[in-house]
């Protein structure tokens, strides 16, 4: 079973490549207190338009690159529909 992420687009700068932050909680190691981290992964668009602080879902697949495993699967919300006015 292939891991499903979700997270925030941060960077659109490269070509078929975009750059995506994932936020999770973990427990300190000695005061137990909820502590948010994060990790960006880099993830293969296969021609979808995207747009940075989109929420996104990403799956893990055959390596693209030295550090490129995931490729977008769909698009959760879009700045674009968020924006008022």
């Amino acid at each position: 079973m292939a891991k499903t992420l979700n997270g925030i687009v941060t960077s659109v700068a490269m070509k078929n490549t975009i750059i995506v932050e994932v936020s999770f909680k973990v427990p300190h190691k000695l005061y137990k207190k909820l502590l948010t981290k994060s990790k960006k992964y880099k993830v293969e668009l296969d021609g979808k338009e995207v747009a940075v602080g989109d929420r996104v879902e990403m799956v893990e697949t055959k390596p693209y690159s030295k550090d490129k495993y995931f490729k977008l699967s769909k698009i959760i919300t879009s700045v674009k529909e968020v924006k008022h006015g």
